[in-house]
């Protein structure tokens, strides 16, 4: 686990850039507090922050690996953990004699390379994002796990292409690159409908991401080739009706044999807790291994959002340590500079702050967390995988009817029972459906951006990703969707980020390849079934999970915003960051100050659009135009654990 930053030069000017990158990879030194090394040769220069995991004493890194005959021909910069790689080192040694001076699991990874080439990357069980660099051929690999747990960005210039693990450090890189940093007008407008910045964008126009499950080959002058090796199929090969205990069998035997990998590890390991079903079932796993396991979890001190409680509850029930973290307003608002500097784009997620500070807490207890993440996507769990139930009989209209009810809606006034199932019914699923976060709608975005453009909607970003799931239910295009969108624009960078930030390594038993392998196979009626969610998933977990918390309702990390803005905590400080940023070529502030007013005035619910757009004016004082320190100290990076 590290933070990894290199640079592949057009020019060979590589040694004259040793300094810039250890300078660089400093500003995310929270990935990696154990060591920070550089290497280079006369094309490339890596640097590296590592936090140790496995083999702590021996698997520094840049790491060099090569057969015997070439003894150091690669190096190897590397993001996270591969959770087979005892089985892969027993193939590589069975299969070509492959030698191995090390006990990590970076290893394999190189060793692999060398072998299979870039097929490597289907063979890792694990979240990664990668360096190679084959001294032999002068070519670099790049390469990053398929749901995008681990991230990676790319920036490519007339003086070559930089990588790393956070957009903080690529920036001051641009100079070298010899390229700017103007902001993406179309990723600000996506980042407003969405509340994220969708890969493969970044606010910066010059800096993107390589997207999950994909990995790049280049040569020095060269720009980037990428090849997607990861393409996720929805019930390609579903379930045969018969046999529904064994299917159930299936799914809680990959979950037992996902967490035992997960918990690899030569150091503590622990569990976030938020009393629902995911979490408790990764942590009820998890005991299994450690008998003295310690759960973690979060909340406010307001009635209703708070899963405080009932997480205590499920931790006495399986039998574990439990530790609590209550986060007060102040400490809220307080944190809210330190956490967009450590997203490095900003993310309007409100449960990034409660999950910053248990993640802060955990750390004075394990190096490793396991988390419930990807559960949802896989399984069907969101309460919006309803709607095409609700919907079916619209699917039987001629589109003139459909339109019809379309145009119906939108003379019903606002509030009107059966206004908003008529607009749905209207739409096709690629029309209606753009993730699990929604800010503006067309009309208020239109009014919120001075730079607007119609032509830069939703359906930008969605439209590939339906075209590649033609075939499927429509469930599973949903999840299918959310896999490429809200998975690893939201849910993953919050997890990534947070958990970095405290130096804490973050591992999803969810989210591993034979558990997808599983989950991809059910049926529609598998998912949404029973009047309820993940109803595979739930009926197999009633060999894990305690009955108690097996049909509770999740909160997650609930947060108490719309009252908070409305309110004595936020509303001043909302208005006062309004008011001072230098936004308002991008914003239309008179509007975002009369949607603060609307929502004290309890007109309307707007904390959804308020949090977007005051996230994004935080983001800019701190990337753009320096006006707000974020105060992150040189300080509290915890000592070895």
């Amino acid at each position: 686990m590290c933070g990894l930053l290199g640079m592949l030069t057009a020019d060979g000017s590589a040694p004259s850039l040793v300094d810039l990158i250890a300078e660089a990879s400093h500003c995310m030194r929270h990935r990696g507090p154990d060591d920070a090394l550089t290497w280079n040769d006369q094309d490339v220069v890596f640097g590296f922050n590592r936090l140790s995991i496995i083999d702590i004493e021996h698997s520094a890194q840049p790491l060099r690996w090569g057969p015997p005959e070439e003894p150091e021909r690669y190096a190897l910069a590397f993001n996270g953990e591969i959770y087979n790689y005892l089985e892969l080192r027993e193939e590589l040694q069975r299969e070509f004699g492959a030698e191995f001076a090390t006990d990590g699991d970076g290893e394999p990874i190189v060793a692999g390379f060398h072998h299979w080439g870039p097929d490597v990357v289907r063979k890792l069980r694990g979240m990664f994002a990668f360096a190679v660099w084959d001294t032999v051929t002068r070519e670099l690999f790049l390469a990053r796990d398929p749901f995008g747990i681990k991230p990676l960005y790319l920036a490519t210039g007339p003086g070559g292409t930089a990588f790393g693990s956070e957009k903080k450090s690529l920036l001051q890189l641009l100079d070298a690159l010899r390229l700017d940093s103007e902001l993406d007008p179309r990723a600000v407008e996506h980042y407003t409908v969405l509340q994220y910045v969708p890969e493969p964008e970044s606010l910066h126009a010059d800096i993107r991401r390589l997207e999950s499950g994909t990995y790049a080959t280049l040569r020095p002058g060269e720009a980037p080739a990428t090849t997607r090796y990861f393409r996720p199929r929805f019930a390609v090969q579903p379930f045969a009706r018969p046999g529904e205990a064994a299917r159930y069998d299936e799914i809680a035997d990959v979950l037992r044999d996902s967490v035992a990998k997960h918990m690899r590890a030569d150091v503590t390991v622990g569990s976030f807790l938020s009393g629902g079903i995911d979490s408790t079932a990764i942590a009820a796993l998890a005991i299994q291994h450690n008998p003295d396991l310690i759960t973690f979890t979060t909340g406010f001190e307001r009635e209703g959002y708070s899963e405080i409680d009932v997480a205590a509850e499920s931790a006495e029930a399986i039998g574990a340590r439990h530790v609590i973290k209550v986060v007060s307003p102040e400490e809220y608002i307080a944190a809210i500079p330190k956490i967009i500097w450590y997203l490095d784009d900003p993310v309007a997620d409100p449960s990034l702050v409660p999950l910053y500070y248990v993640a802060a807490e955990a750390r004075k207890h394990v190096k490793v967390v396991l988390s419930g993440e990807g559960a949802d996507e896989l399984f069907g769990g969101y309460t919006i995988y309803k709607e095409p139930l609700s919907l079916r009989s619209f699917e039987k209209l001629r589109p003139r009817m459909r339109r019809a009810a379309g145009k119906l809606s939108q003379k019903i006034p606002e509030g009107t029972r059966g206004k908003s199932l008529l607009d749905r019914g209207s739409k096709t699923l690629e029309e209606r459906y753009y993730g699990n976060a929604r800010s503006f709608d067309d009309e208020r975005l239109r009014r919120v951006l001075r730079n607007y453009r119609a032509d830069w909607t939703h359906m930008d970003v969605t439209a590939p990703i339906y075209a590649t799931s033609t075939g499927m239910d429509p469930v599973a295009r949903m999840q299918h969707l959310d896999m490429f969108t809200w998975l690893r624009g939201d849910i993953l960078v919050k997890a990534d980020k947070m958990t970095m930030a405290n130096s804490l390594e973050l591992r999803v038993p969810f989210l591993d390849k034979e558990v997808f392998a599983v989950a991809e196979r059910l049926p529609f009626d598998e998912k949404i079934s029973h009047g309820t969610t993940k109803y595979a998933l739930r009926k197999a977990l009633e060999q894990i999970v305690p009955a108690h918390v097996l049909h509770r309702k999740k909160l997650g990390f609930p947060v108490p915003l719309r009252h908070w803005l409305a309110g004595p905590e936020m509303y001043d400080w909302a208005r006062s960051t309004i008011v001072a940023s230098d936004t308002d070529h991008l914003f239309d502030k008179r509007f975002v100050l009369q949607m603060l007013d609307e929502h004290r005035a309890g007109v309307v619910d707007n904390s959804r659009r308020l949090w977007t757009v005051l996230c994004f004016m935080i983001w800019y004082g701190i990337f753009v135009d320096g006006s707000i320190d974020p105060q992150i100290e040189e300080r509290d990076y915890p000592v070895r654990l």
